[in-house]
């Protein structure tokens, strides 16, 4: 079962699972809240492994009921609310998924005969690193805003579960996730439809806050290996090994869409140049915005032989290519409350 799997990383772990494993069937449950799409998995829809069931992981009689009819051997919980600056707008959507239901998760999978519990974390959980060093498993969790608050007491729970309960739960902390999906709220699609339109392409402060990028691809192998060979009791790092400050970034979206656009003139575009759209802007998180996250991914690499198979160029090309292709998803995507909240984040 793949909670949360209609969002960003848990649709493309969904696809990924059904590509890679032929005998494998899959539960995705989602609540369907404005990241959760269900065009996110349109093209695995007939596939008779999969079944999506509309639901909330805190509702116990649903959850019962899918645990004893559907015979669930493992839970993937993605199911998340996860932006930074919404947490800051209100935090309290992030307690009641985030903490109270993984809570509620967590209780109703130990009354069953589960093989494994995977808590999908983060990075943040560890706060903010200064121009070196490195976070490892064994880092102390200081986390800076209510979003990484919420996410670091998700996985205390999975812990004492395990320790009190005997839960199987492995926890993963992955960076920065890009890709194919994702919701234009992050700044790697926003960006893009920004440009695509002409409008401003927002960067907070100077844009020197640096990010390790990870290919939503190369994550999904991660958690699938985690899955199968992963130690119970235990929490794995997954990172890019590829930091960039986030000038850096929208410079390298811009390089690349003028390339696309010029390969591709019929594309309605902007009359000037795009880095002439970058518009540095106060930074409303504040304290909350960490400067650096770096992960040291050795553990994953040695116990289980994963490492990333994608540079961060070749991973924003096939990325910018898939949303260009993809354009009538994106605009679906940009309603009332999406504006509106635009405004308040951005003030442009």
């Amino acid at each position: 079962m793949v909670t949360g799997g209609a969002g960003f990383i848990g649709s493309n772990f969904i696809r990924y699972i059904l590509g890679v494993h032929s005998g494998w069937r899959v539960i995705n449950l989602d609540k369907l809240t404005y990241a959760g799409n269900p065009a996110n998995l349109k093209d695995v829809q007939s596939d008779p492994r999969y079944q999506f069931v509309k639901g909330d992981i805190a509702d116990r009689k649903l959850m019962d009921r899918l645990f004893k009819e559907e015979e669930v051997d493992a839970i993937l919980n993605f199911a998340a609310e996860s932006h930074v600056d919404r947490s800051i707008l209100d935090a309290s959507p992030f307690i009641e998924t985030n903490v109270k239901g993984t809570q509620a998760l967590l209780e109703v999978a130990r009354q069953y005969p589960l093989e494994r519990f995977i808590q999908v974390s983060t990075d943040e959980v560890y706060g903010s690193l200064g121009e070196t060093g490195k976070f490892m498993e064994e880092s102390p969790l200081q986390p800076n805003s209510p979003y990484a608050a919420s996410k670091a007491a998700a996985d205390l729970l999975c812990w004492a579960y395990h320790k009190a309960y005997g839960l199987p739960t492995i926890i993963t902390r992955s960076s920065n996730n890009y890709g194919p999906y994702q919701f234009p709220e992050k700044l790697i699609p926003l960006l893009i439809r920004n440009a695509l339109n002409g409008k401003e392409l927002p960067v907070y402060g100077e844009g020197t806050n640096v990010r390790d990028w990870l290919y939503v691809e190369d994550n999904c192998r991660a958690i699938d290996l985690v899955l199968q060979k992963g130690r119970i009791g235990e929490v794995y790092n997954i990172g890019g090994s590829c930091e960039k400050k986030n000038i850096e970034v929208v410079e390298l979206i811009c390089d690349v869409l003028e390339e696309k656009l010029r390969q591709s003139p019929r594309l309605r575009i902007h009359d000037s140049r795009l880095d002439d759209l970058i518009e540095f802007i106060a930074d409303p998180r504040g304290a909350a915005h960490d400067f650096r996250y770096a992960l040291d991914c050795s553990k994953i690499k040695k116990e289980l032989g994963w490492k990333p198979q994608h540079d961060f160029e070749e991973g924003l090309k096939r990325t910018i290519e898939w949303y260009l292709e993809n354009q009538d998803w994106l605009e679906k995507l940009i309603t009332g409350e999406y504006q509106e909240y635009y405004e308040k984040v951005y003030g442009i």
